[in-house]
């Protein structure tokens, strides 16, 4: 049977129950277990895809397209796994499911009730993914803290699977936050006790705690927090502030939280493979060459609206064994005081994906320096948009050229609204998303860097390339180097004579891992440690050059775009 664990939280929210519990999953995986995850987020939103970034900071997208948390991404990155819409449930989901069965006549006149209704819906969800991935360990992590009165139903439904699957089968995790008083140099643990005190009178007793805290916490606090919290003292554990998340499974298991975990569900304690983690540690302690990579965006002041961006450079780093330094960038103060002073000092510069016209000038400045410049270039579904769109404005010599998003009168719209978008009107969950195929192009940096002829790769947008515009910016040197299996939608361009100058329609941040940096970026970050070097470009072959025609943009007998 599988078994399940269940991460709760108190005293504040982001402590970081999703690094725990990713790093928990990593623990489990690293003994040879096989592991998932779900993440249960109390807010009435179906989903974060229409959340301001600001609110909540990146949606992480699925290899089936459901708009996530992104915490998922902490949980793909960290037990190297490919989660689905299973993974991540809504209070918004679930409400809506509940009135669609009584709507339909499903509850047969009943009267409908938090419970057993809804939490009957939540525990589905839980059960379906333990069905449908047949693992031997679910972690279910559930958003917020103890004591939101909109999570009350989720404490509740992880409260009931005890009974439903047996105390053998399941192990409660509660992180609390440990507060330091600098006047009396102490951490404090009344908050924790509150908290535990608050799931309980819920009916949850949690089987350890692990409680976060800006400093080391002593034998002498662990005790305390067990006294008080009815929790063995061998289960109570520590969790200070690391200058890496990739450190935490580490710490961890240090501690000896895989150890209690496997010998509370009954599962074979083996040693934990963790060797890579311990490398990863060490480039980040000694490591001492280091690489500056400007980070170009809309949404700098808050860096988890780019999270996945920043771990997939950190992934290229430790493939080169360096550490990356990241310099945030606004693309508004670009548009206010130029590019020079913001981004001479870059090695390489990255502009991620974003919506809306705000900052968008900035991003096509920073693109245009990039190319005159020849610093290596890296962008992100907006960011490749970018690139076209600067492309055509100064090389076509088509001053208005833009995207239909960002100024519908453009007279030369080389970035239109998709056939599939148009007449939308709802915005939830209607935009083109999750995995789908890209076929790339011989001789070009996209096909080197993935040294294979097809790749998947996961997408969130409404705009694409306008192939009306295609032949016209390949004869001038912007590549179509990667295309849908019908050459109907370009996935990916780069610049012909440029040492790398590479955009991608898609988000390959969002499939990188710390042992296995993406392609792309990986060959991003070489390009960028050669910079002051000579060498690095390449040509395409005149016969390919040769090939591009009208024909390049038809579509081929029996597919569909969306194939």
């Amino acid at each position: 049977m599988t078994r399940y664990i269940f991460v709760t939280g108190g005293v504040v929210s982001s402590l970081g129950k999703g690094i725990a519990a990713a790093s928990i999953g990593r623990m489990l995986k690293s003994r040879g277990l096989s592991v998932s995850v779900i993440k249960l987020d109390p807010y009435l939103n179906v989903d974060p895809g229409t959340m301001s970034p600001y609110q909540h900071g990146e949606v992480f997208v699925t290899i089936d397209g459901s708009e996530t948390d992104l915490d998922l991404g902490h949980y793909e990155r960290f037990i190297d796994i490919e989660l689905t819409s299973l993974s991540n449930v809504t209070a918004g989901q679930i409400y809506t499911e509940v009135i669609g069965k009584e709507r339909s006549g499903t509850y047969l006149g009943g009267t409908i009730q938090i419970i057993p209704h809804v939490t009957d819906v939540i525990k589905s969800h839980i059960r379906a993914l333990a069905e449908q991935s047949g693992v031997d360990v679910v972690l279910v992590e559930v958003g917020g803290t103890v004591g939101d009165i909109e999570g009350q139903p989720f404490i509740e439904a992880i409260r009931q699977m005890r009974g439903d699957v047996g105390r053998e089968n399941t192990f409660y995790i509660h992180m609390t936050l440990l507060p330091y008083l600098g006047s009396t140099r102490e951490l404090k643990t009344k908050p924790t006790q509150h908290s535990v005190q608050a799931l309980r009178g819920v009916g949850v007793q949690p089987d350890a705690i692990i409680g976060r805290a800006d400093h080391e916490v002593d034998q002498d606090v662990k005790d305390k927090i067990a006294l008080f919290c009815d929790v063995k003292p061998e289960n109570v554990f520590g969790l200070p502030t690391l200058d890496s998340v990739y450190k935490v499974p580490l710490y961890l298991e240090e501690q000896g939280v895989g150890e209690t975990v496997v010998k509370a569900l009954g599962l074979p304690d083996v040693a934990p493979d963790l060797a890579y983690w311990r490398h990863i540690a060490e480039i980040e302690d000694e490591g001492e060459e280091r690489m500056r990579i400007a980070v170009v965006g809309k949404y700098v002041e808050l860096h988890d609206s780019y999270l996945s961006v920043i771990e997939a450079l950190r992934h290229a780093g430790f493939h080169y064994g360096r550490k990356i330094d990241i310099d945030w960038v606004s693309s508004e103060e670009i548009e206010q005081q130029g590019p020079e002073r913001l981004l001479s000092s870059a090695m390489g510069i990255l502009v991620p994906g974003g919506f809306g016209p705000r900052g968008v000038e900035g991003m096509i400045i920073a693109a245009n320096y990039a190319r005159e410049n020849r610093i290596p270039y890296l962008g992100l579904c907006l960011g490749m948009q970018v690139m076209v769109i600067e492309y055509a404005r100064n090389e076509l010599g088509l001053t208005g050229a833009n995207s239909l998003e960002l100024d519908p009168e453009t007279t030369d719209p080389v970035i239109n609204l998709m056939e599939d978008q148009a007449g939308l009107v709802a915005t939830g969950g209607t935009m083109r998303l999750g995995q789908y195929p890209c076929v790339l192009r011989a001789g070009t940096r996209a096909r080197s860097a993935y040294d294979v002829e097809r790749v998947q790769e996961r997408h969130r947008h409404r705009y694409e390339y306008n192939n009306e515009y295609r032949i016209r910016l390949e004869e001038a040197g912007l590549i179509c180097s990667g295309t849908s299996p019908d050459d109907s939608l370009v996935e990916i361009t780069e610049v012909y004579d440029h040492p790398f100058m590479v955009g991608s329609q898609f988000h390959p941040e969002f499939a990188s891992r710390p042992d296995k940096a993406h392609p792309l970026f990986r060959e991003f970050m070489k390009a960028a440690g050669e910079v002051l070097r000579e060498g690095g470009q390449y040509e395409l072959p005149a016969e390919e050059l040769k090939q591009v025609t009208t024909n390049s943009v038809g579509v081929a007998s029996g597919t569909t775009a969306e194939e």
